[in-house]
């Protein structure tokens, strides 16, 4: 028997949010609801198995889809009608929907206890099953699709290394967090962003930061207290808690966000994810991304710019091919934009860290 995602009463709609198309997703309401459905499918997987059948299930597929601008053309996601199935008879998809299935009894009883786990919690009530983490990110992941839902509604929690400081202040789970006070290392953003309420900041802008070390050297120059901002960095590419709470931000105070990143394909792979998302998880695109962005840099053109030594820039670990494959998940390869980044970049082979505009 072969299991088609259920329907729900909510429908898939195109929304229009600042300049940007975003397809939603049908949502499950709450985590009762989503409760009852994972019941249902056990049950039939289970009915199915003791009558001799083999069941398979059906996760959709998404897509880039392109949106255009005057100058450029940029890409989100949707959901295709394209669906890939799950099978116990092909060795290659047995092991995926194993993993799914026990995933999902795990966070059965994480609902009807009312708990929440991170994925590693998961991992370590059965490593001779999951063997990875990335197994259950996939399973999760399988999970979301089919049931329309997202993480947060399964109980499954990310665990946050993004940091945060400034002029906020908020209360998480009931406790008043006041980020000033956190001027000096920064405070690591919450886990749980629904439970954060009261939001109240003084600020004029949020800037948003790629590196760990550049955060640290805000910090240590005592930025918060000389700007009215708030400083967010996921130290690198961030996780699901940074995204969270960084649209959360921008929604409550309606702040406009800079990024400033290094000059080079990842470091705007790192903005345009927080921008747009990530194609393994464009089911969550409408919680996640923040699509008003304002590119501060740094931009290859800078190194002219500012007079920057050549023995300041560092060379691209894979020559040739790293730039273009990166910048060609968002652009299309005839854009102005991708051009440019590809003649200021992938031909020199050079990366513009951002560590360089501090010495």
């Amino acid at each position: 028997m072969c299991f088609r995602q259920p329907r729900t009463c909510c429908s898939t709609t195109g929304r229009v949010k600042e300049g940007w198309l975003i397809m939603s997703v049908p949502r499950t309401p709450d985590s009762r609801l989503i409760h009852i459905q994972i019941k249902d499918f056990v049950k039939q997987i289970l009915l199915d198995l003791s009558k001799g059948k083999l069941p398979s299930v059906s996760i959709s597929k998404y897509k880039i889809c392109i949106s255009f601008s005057q100058h450029d053309r940029f890409r989100v996601f949707e959901e295709t009608d394209n669906k890939e199935t799950l099978r116990f008879q092909h060795s290659g998809s047995a092991n995926r929907l194993v993993v799914m299935l026990r995933v999902l009894g795990i966070i059965q009883k994480l609902l009807e206890e009312g708990k929440h786990a991170s994925k590693r919690d998961i991992y370590y009530t059965d490593v001779a099953i999951f063997r990875n983490v990335q197994a259950i990110d996939q399973a999760i992941n399988d999970i979301c699709i089919y049931f329309h839902c997202s993480r947060h509604s399964l109980n499954v929690v990310s665990v946050s290394k993004g940091l945060v400081m400034g002029c906020l202040s908020y209360d998480d789970d009931g406790r008043r967090i006041d980020c000033m006070k956190y001027s000096c290392t920064g405070i690591s953003v919450p886990v749980h962003t629904h439970l954060v309420r009261y939001i109240t900041s003084f600020a004029e802008y949020i800037l948003l930061v790629e590196k760990e070390t550049v955060f640290q050297r805000l910090a240590n120059d005592g930025y918060c207290r000389k700007n009215r901002c708030i400083v967010l960095s996921g130290k690198g590419y961030p996780d699901i808690a940074t995204r969270s709470f960084l649209r959360l931000l921008k929604e409550k105070l309606n702040l406009p966000v800079f990024a400033l990143v290094d000059g080079d394909p990842y470091g705007l792979d790192i903005l345009l994810t927080y921008k747009f998302g990530s194609l393994s998880m464009a089911y969550d695109a409408e919680v996640l991304v923040t699509p008003c962005i304002y590119w501060l840099g740094i931009h290859f053109s800078d190194c002219e710019t500012f007079g920057v030594p050549k023995e300041f820039l560092l060379p691209l670990s894979r020559p040739g091919t790293s730039a273009f494959v990166v910048l060609s998940r968002y652009l299309s390869p005839r854009a102005v934009l991708f051009q440019l980044l590809l003649n200021g970049i992938d031909k020199c082979h050079l990366v513009f860290p951002l560590f360089v505009c501090s010495i």
